[in-house]
């Protein structure tokens, strides 16, 4: 009985999953490449006009110093909003009731929700660190470090996501966090930076 019920759970949260990754890889203009094209901005706005300027930080080239900075921005960013706005649209479409009438345990559902932000922020971090090798050197030291890091700060944030969802109530509930926290969140850093 423990196994069969261990199986159903871990199909549902599979599901949950592969839902989450459809999602995004069906509107990948709206997942993909928004990320993409601001980490390009970036580099070019601020690497290349400010960069010159500022010169080098801590003995490494400003665009090498900013890049890890763009990377986890986006990170951040992406696997919030994939949560908040997955779930806000399930309660906002009425499709929730179905999952949670489910025999799935709610923090399988939490799991499922979250690992799918975790996928989009992942994804979306390797995207950006392939343009950030564009423009220019990545010195990398520890690995399962970088990884952990990426992976926990996107765990976190997705929970974030999902706990804003929960207690949306409507469309300017969900914008509210990401527009006066998570978006000025760089250019503070750059502040105290510089």
């Amino acid at each position: 009985m423990a196994e069969s019920r261990a199986a159903l759970d871990w199909i549902g949260f599979k599901t949950i999953i592969i839902r989450e990754f459809g999602r995004i890889v069906r509107i990948w203009g709206q997942t993909i490449v928004p990320p993409a094209v601001t980490a390009t901005l970036y580099f070019v706005i601020f690497g290349s006009l400010i960069g010159r300027r500022v010169g080098q930080v801590g003995g490494y080239d400003y665009m090498q110093f900013m890049a890890p900075g763009i990377i986890m921005m986006n990170v951040i960013q992406t696997s919030y909003g994939n949560v908040v706005s997955s779930f806000f649209g399930a309660k906002f479409g009425k499709h929730i009731e179905e999952l949670l009438v489910s025999p799935l345990p709610n923090w399988l559902i939490v799991l499922g929700y979250t690992m799918g932000g975790v996928l989009r922020g992942v994804l979306v971090g390797c995207v950006v660190t392939l343009i950030s090798l564009l423009f220019t050197h990545l010195s990398i030291m520890h690995v399962p470090a970088i990884i952990t890091a990426a992976f926990l700060t996107s765990f976190i944030f997705a929970l974030g996501g999902f706990i804003n969802a929960l207690f949306a109530k409507n469309f300017d509930h969900i914008s509210w966090f990401p527009t006066f926290v998570l978006t000025p969140l760089p250019i503070s850093e750059a502040y105290f930076i510089l």
